[in-house]
C-alpha cells in the first residue's frame, strides 16, 4: 500500500487523506472500505484491478444509482486516468464482461461516463424524453427522492467540470477503445448547463477527426455527440453511411427539423438493419438502437400527424417484444395532452387505436401498456378502446312546433 501510494498522482493522494470516507455511504453501507478499493485500482496485480473496478460498479455505482461517496471517488479515478497502470489491460470481473480486450483506462472513463450519465438524467425534461427507458412515471419518482440521495446527485453535478477536464485529452488518444470511452464520458458532461463553453474547443476536436476515421461506429459516435451538443450537423444529415446520418438526427433539436426527422423515420421503416448497425451499443446507449431512434424520432415531431405512418405501422406489426419501449411511447405522443372525451378523434389517432385493436390478442398491445394508456388518459382495455372508435350516433332532430 505504501507503494501504491508514493505512486499516486498528489491530487489523488489529498482526496484519500482529506475526505472522511467513513461518513459517505455506498449501496451496502459505510464506505470506509472504499479507499482501498479505489488504491487497488492501480494494483500491479490484473485480478485485484479487476475487483476493485467491480467495487465501484457495483457499490459506488449500483444500477446507475449516485451514493454520497460517488462523488470523490469519481475524482480519484479522473486523477488517475493518465497512470501508468491503466495502460494495462483490463480483465473483466463479471461473467458477462466478454467484450473485446481493453485498457484499464479505457474502463475507467467507461465508468466516468456512467456516473456522468446518471448526473445528467432528469436535468433537462425534454432530452429525459429522448431516452429509451423514459416513463412518464419516472418525473414523479423523480420529484420524490430524499434528500440524502439529492445531496449525492447535486454533488456529482458540481464536480463535473473537473471530470470533464481529466476526460478531455483522451479525445485524441491514438487507442480508439481509449476514444470511444472518453466520448462516451465527455457526452454527457457537456451536456451541464456550466460547461456550454467547452462545447466549442470539444466539437473542433472531433470535426478535425471526422475526416481521418473510416469506422462506422467512431464516426456516428461522433455525430451524435456533436448532434446532441447542439453543433451544426447539416452536412452529417446528407452523409454515405445512413448510420452516422440517423445519429447526426439524434439531437434534441437540430436546425434542419424537418430534414433530420426524416432520416429517423426512414431509419425506423427498416428496423432490422436498424439495429444491426451496432451489435455493441454506442456509449451511452443501451436496448436495441430502434428504441432511441423512436424516442427522438416523437421528441422531435412537432404534431404526431408528422410520424403517424410509421407509427401506426409499429404498433400494427405483430411483434410481442419490448412493448414499453415502443407501443407506450408512441400513444403517449398520440395523446400529449391527454385524451379529452369533449373533442374528437384525430384520423391518425382513431388509425392508431384500430391498429391497438386489431393487433392485441397477437401482441397484448394494450394489456401490456396498461400504465401507459392511463398516463394517456384512456380507457386501459381492448373493450373500452373499441367502444372510443364506433361511430357516435347521428344527434336526435328537436321536436317541431306548430304555432297554436
Amino acid at each position: 500500500m505504501t507503494r501504491i501510494l508514493s505512486g499516486l498522482p498528489a491530487a489523488a493522494r489529498e482526496l484519500l487523506g482529506g475526505t472522511n470516507w467513513g461518513s459517505l455511504r455506498h449501496a451496502y453501507g459505510s464506505a470506509e472500505d472504499i479507499p482501498v478499493s479505489l488504491c487497488s485500482l492501480v494494483d500491479e496485480d490484473p485480478e485485484v484491478r479487476s475487483e476493485a473496478l467491480a467495487a465501484l460498479d457495483m457499490g459506488v455505482l449500483h444500477q446507475g444509482s449516485l451514493y454520497t461517496v460517488t462523488a470523490p471517488a469519481a475524482l480519484f479515478v479522473a486523477a488517475i486516468l493518465d497512470h501508468p497502470i491503466s495502460l494495462a489491460e483490463h480483465e473483466g470481473h463479471f461473467p458477462w464482461d466478454d467484450g473485446p480486450s481493453r485498457s484499464l483506462r479505457a474502463a475507467l472513463l467507461d465508468w466516468l461516463g456512467q456516473v456522468a450519465e446518471s448526473a445528467a438524467y432528469g436535468e433537462d425534461p425534454v432530452r429525459a424524453r429522448t431516452d429509451w427507458l423514459w416513463a412518464p412515471w419516472d418525473d414523479v419518482a423523480r420529484r420524490e427522492r430524499d434528500p440524502v440521495e439529492l445531496a449525492a446527485l447535486h454533488e456529482c453535478r458540481e464536480i463535473r467540470p473537473d471530470l470533464y477536464d481529466a476526460v478531455e485529452p483522451f479525445l485524441s488518444s491514438p487507442d480508439p477503445h481509449i476514444r470511444e470511452a472518453a466520448l462516451g464520458a465527455a457526452m454527457p458532461l457537456l451536456l451541464a448547463p456550466g460547461l456550454a463553453d467547452r462545447v466549442p474547443r470539444a466539437a473542433t476536436l472531433l470535426r478535425a477527426r471526422l475526416g481521418a476515421v473510416a469506422g462506422r461506429r467512431e464516426r456516428a459516435s461522433m455525430a451524435r455527440a456533436l448532434g446532441v451538443w447542439g453543433a451544426d450537423i447539416s452536412d452529417l444529415l446528407a452523409d454515405s453511411d445512413p448510420a452516422v446520418r440517423v445519429c447526426a438526427a439524434l439531437g434534441p433539436a437540430p436546425a434542419d427539423r424537418p430534414r433530420a426527422l426524416a432520416v429517423l423515420l426512414d431509419a425506423l421503416r427498416d428496423p432490422r438493419t436498424t439495429d444491426g448497425w451496432f451489435p455493441e451499443p454506442l456509449p451511452g446507449l443501451d436496448g436495441w438502437f430502434r428504441f432511441t431512434v423512436l424516442r427522438c424520432a416523437l421528441a422531435l415531431a412537432e404534431t404526431f400527424e408528422e410520424v403517424a405512418p410509421v407509427a401506426v405501422a409499429i404498433v400494427a406489426a405483430e411483434d410481442t417484444s419490448f412493448v414499453d419501449f415502443e407501443r407506450g411511447p408512441i400513444l403517449l405522443r398520440a395523446f400529449a395532452g391527454g385524451y379529452d372525451p369533449a373533442r374528437p378523434l384525430s384520423s391518425a389517432q382513431r388509425d392508431l387505436l384500430r391498429a391497438f385493436v386489431d393487433t392485441d390478442e397477437a401482441t397484448g398491445g394494450i394489456g401490456g401498456n396498461t400504465l401507459w394508456f392511463r398516463a394517456a388518459g384512456l380507457p386501459d382495455n381492448r373493450e373500452g378502446i373499441a367502444a372510443l372508435l364506433r361511430p357516435c350516433p347521428p344527434p336526435h332532430p328537436a321536436p317541431m312546433t306548430f304555432p297554436a
